[in-house]
């Protein structure tokens, strides 16, 4: 089954989650932010990049599409390149299966191609 990203919205942030979810789980955003990055990704030892690779294998190995898309966004903004990304995503194949690694590779192919098209081609 392949992934599709929603149409007429640019990349997902955390920011459209914290609004996506603000009638319900308003709380949500505070933890994303002051947790996850206050806490878990100002830690030291890691490279951005590095964070973002171990970020991106394990919401493969979880089958977290939407969130891996973000994060695929994420990697591309510290630095990883498209090849970085796509060998690490193939890299997990012996490690969680064809099938969360081929669905993955759709996530990432998709986000590649919105990339493209939001930057004109470059």
């Amino acid at each position: 089954m392949e992934y599709t990203l929603p149409e007429g919205r640019g990349a997902l942030t955390h920011l459209q989650i914290a609004e996506d979810l603000q009638d319900i789980a308003p709380d949500v955003a505070r933890y994303i932010v002051d947790f996850g990055y206050g806490e878990i990704y100002s830690r030291p030892g890691l490279t951005n990049q590095q964070r973002a690779l171990v970020t991106i294998a394990s919401l493969v190995t979880q089958g977290t599409e939407r969130e891996l898309e973000l994060h695929v966004n994420t990697g591309l903004a510290a630095g990883l390149t498209h090849t970085e990304i796509v060998e690490s995503v193939i890299h997990l194949i012996p490690y969680t299966g064809f099938p969360r690694v081929l669905n993955a590779l759709y996530v990432v192919k998709q986000v590649f191609e919105q990339q493209h098209d939001e930057t004109g081609g470059s």
